[in-house]
């Protein structure tokens, strides 16, 4: 009988596992053994630890630390890939015995996994695949698959799974034995994560929606129920400790209504989640009712008392089949000793010091399927320096760019279950992107260059202030602020009309009497309050006459395609928002994508744009009329992106 050969099914893109294309070394795949039979990629991390003396040898130890607590659990490394010349197969070989090494570090186990090993060559951007065990025979992988709904696949086969669990933990640390601090903590956190797996703890399981009118499923799981033993050797020992669990077993998909659980689970800006929380019965020994009782326990010597605060937060991913109680031990409870784990190493060498305050939060970047995990110190705040750097190691692990901010706790998951645990700036009643759905510019053969991003529209008589005839570079700044909100370059709340005149008195450009008044601003005012209240620069671009703007629209679509910030034009005694330009380079035509500050209606969106308060203008239409005018002079406000994390 012919052996079956293996099959990929890779849901990431090719691109995403050669970037940046421009460096060699290693990528870890990441998948999950439980979509067997076949091999699956979901994505790619890059491996930032080497030994000097050698830049494809990975160092396993520094790796499976950074890893671990990013990677949320029921994801697993299922493979390597080694980027550079030479011989394929030598390389996608020794990509095999690099991942089986990082999963002995990653999962302190003898696993014995079907390992994926890959080579990529720079030249070409070819990617052979080859799959076995370490020091084995492996065999090519003919048969490979990139998925084209990869989010549909990954969410319609699975869901996540949420504990947070908070708890204090207090260490006496003898005043003469200093140097036992270390390893008395580290006792202390091991008997914490033991905790977890008493068989005494309850963990109470809840379908998403338990704060809804919507019904949802929930159940009481006791420690005595769970089979807390380390996870099976291989992945076929898994699969198969599944199929022969009871039928009737409850399953993950029971807690989701019908399809709930296919793609809400990736939003960018919520997801749902089963929520499982930690119970630990403190009165089980007690036989009969009495008063409360109180322990003195007194130190036999001189100590010093340090108590410190954990927040664990674990998300873990679940097949839809897979039963409640293999996902609360297998993986929930894994998760979260992980994270104990995790957070231990990082507390140790700060003993001495001022207590960290770790949290986990969840992100799902761009180009990623799946939730990753980052625990912040949340001491300083996200502008402290050494958050920036960690958030700058997080963006090279995941291939992310380097001008983003991406990682910021302002675009971290937030669950309906139970409240978020953390404010989210973007929600909010205004109307963003108006101009998604606005017809043609009528520019023939032009290239269109838009902002890069999301914004809220301002307009004359919002939140109540009559502004009418006066407010619309208000409006115009109110709107870029927005953008930098939404962007989470700036956790600021948009300034009222009054504190962006507060904000010009400040820095000495106007007089008190200027505060409450009615003047205009214009460009150079506008950038002088982006720069003090977001220290954000701008460029500004003089036009002598309206009729000389369409000279500007290289210019203007360069801005868009580096920066892509709105510009402010303000012109005589009107200002107005653009947003884009579509240009044809060798005829010159081209038309502005406007967004006027100076609609008095309603925020409906279907007579803003019917109305023209939003769309494409040329310089001058098909009637001869002129959208700038000829006798005025106008000022740009090129907004640049900060280049942060």
């Amino acid at each position: 009988m012919e052996e079956k050969k293996s099959r990929l099914r890779i849901l990431c893109s090719k691109r995403s596992l050669l970037s940046p294309s421009s460096e060699g070394g290693v990528r870890w795949l990441v998948g999950s053994p439980l979509f067997l039979p076949d091999l699956t990629v979901v994505s790619s991390l890059r491996c930032l630890h080497y030994h000097s003396d050698d830049p494809f040898a990975p160092d396993f130890q520094k790796e499976a630390d950074d890893i671990r607590p990013l990677l949320l659990r029921g994801f697993d490394i299922v493979g390597a890939l080694f980027i550079g010349n030479g011989s394929w197969e030598e390389s996608a070989i020794k990509a095999i015995e690099a991942s089986c090494e990082m999963s002995k570090f990653l999962f302190d186990d003898n696993r014995s996994y079907i390992m994926i090993g890959s080579a990529a060559d720079l030249n070409t951007g070819d990617i052979h695949f080859v799959s076995g065990v370490a020091k084995s025979k492996t065999d090519v992988i003919n048969n490979i698959v990139y998925e084209h709904t990869p989010e549909e696949y990954l969410w319609e086969n699975g869901c996540l799974l949420r504990c947070d669990l908070a708890f204090r933990l207090p260490v006496y640390i003898p005043k003469d034995k200093q140097s036992d601090s270390e390893e008395i903590f580290s006792l202390l956190a091991a008997a914490a994560a033991a905790k977890l797996r008493d068989p005494h703890v309850v963990y109470l399981v809840e379908g998403p929606n338990v704060n809804s009118e919507e019904a949802s499923r929930s159940v009481v799981l006791h420690g005595v129920e769970l089979d807390f033993n380390t996870c099976p050797s291989d992945q076929s020992s898994l699969k198969d400790s599944i199929n022969q669990l009871n039928e009737k077993a409850l399953v993950c998909s029971s807690f989701f209504s019908e399809n709930k659980h296919t793609l809400s689970s990736a939003a960018r800006e919520s997801a749902d989640a089963i929520q499982v929380t930690v119970l630990f019965n403190q009165s089980r020994s007690i036989s009969e009712f009495g008063a409360p009782l109180a322990q003195y326990l007194p130190a036999s010597e001189s100590a010093r008392l340090l108590s410190f605060s954990f927040k664990l937060d674990v998300l873990c991913y679940a097949s839809k089949d897979l039963p409640v109680t293999t996902a609360v031990s297998k993986l929930v409870t894994p998760g979260l000793v992980d994270q104990i784990m995790s957070m231990k190493k990082a507390i140790i060498p700060k003993l001495s010091m001022q207590h960290p305050q770790l949290c986990p939060f969840h992100f799902i970047p761009p180009g990623f399927l799946h939730p990753v995990t980052a625990i912040y110190d949340l001491r300083y705040g996200e502008t402290e320096v050494a958050q920036g750097e960690f958030r700058k190691s997080l963006h090279a692990r995941l291939g992310l760019p380097m001008d983003r901010p991406l990682l910021r706790i302002a675009n971290a998951l937030t669950f309906g279950i139970k409240g978020s645990t953390h404010s989210n700036i973007r929600s909010s009643s205004l109307l963003k992107d108006v101009h998604t759905d606005i017809p043609s510019s009528g520019v023939s053969g032009g290239t269109i260059s838009l902002i890069d991003g999301s914004y809220e529209y301002y307009h004359y008589l919002h939140d109540g202030i009559d502004d009418n005839g006066w407010g619309c570079a208000y409006r115009s700044l109110q709107t870029i602020i927005s953008w930098f909100r939404l962007q989470q370059y700036s956790a600021s709340k948009v300034p009222s009309h009054r504190e962006i005149q507060q904000a010009l008195v400040e820095i000495g450009d106007k007089e008190p009497a200027f505060i409450g008044s009615r003047e205009w601003i214009g460009a150079i005012e506008l950038s002088f309050v982006l720069d003090k209240l977001l220290g954000v620069s701008c460029k500004i671009m003089n036009v002598r006459s309206g009729a000389e703007l369409p000279e500007k629209c290289r210019e203007l679509a360069m801005h868009f395609e580096t920066q892509g910030t709105p510009v402010m034009i303000g012109g005589g005694v009107l200002a107005y928002t653009l947003l884009g330009v579509d240009y044809n380079e060798v005829s010159g035509d081209c038309a502005f994508l406007i967004l006027d500050p100076h609609y008095t209606g309603g925020d409906d969106l279907k007579k803003i744009v019917n109305g023209g308060w939003c769309g494409w203008k040329k310089s001058v239409d098909s009637k001869g009329r002129n959208f700038f005018l000829k006798d005025k002079f106008y000022n740009l406000l090129l907004p640049q992106r900060p280049n942060m994390v």
